[in-house]
């Protein structure tokens, strides 16, 4: 795993927590459209959230599931990974 969550696999989170397929290269062509753009709500991100809280074993910041685009999600759950996870 890397350090940081890319736009694979944000677009592999979703496909497995909210059942929607986007394109990775879409997510980081379209980074700042709104997560409702792509067919995410505020429950698929939560899934997401949940994977992630469990794949890395540390919790997410408060209120990432209410993260208004792919840019601001990332930005905000790669403050809190810890270096080397």
């Amino acid at each position: 795993m890397s350090d940081t969550i890319t736009a694979e696999e944000l677009a592999e989170l979703m496909k497995k927590a909210a059942g929607i397929t986007v394109a990775p290269e879409d997510l980081r062509e379209r980074s700042d459209d709104s997560f409702d753009t792509f067919g995410i709500d505020s429950l698929g991100l939560l899934g997401i959230v949940g994977e992630l809280e469990k794949r890395y074993g540390t919790p997410m910041p408060p209120d990432s599931e209410k993260s208004k685009s792919p840019r601001q999600f990332l930005d905000a759950v790669n403050s809190a990974l810890p270096t080397g996870a």
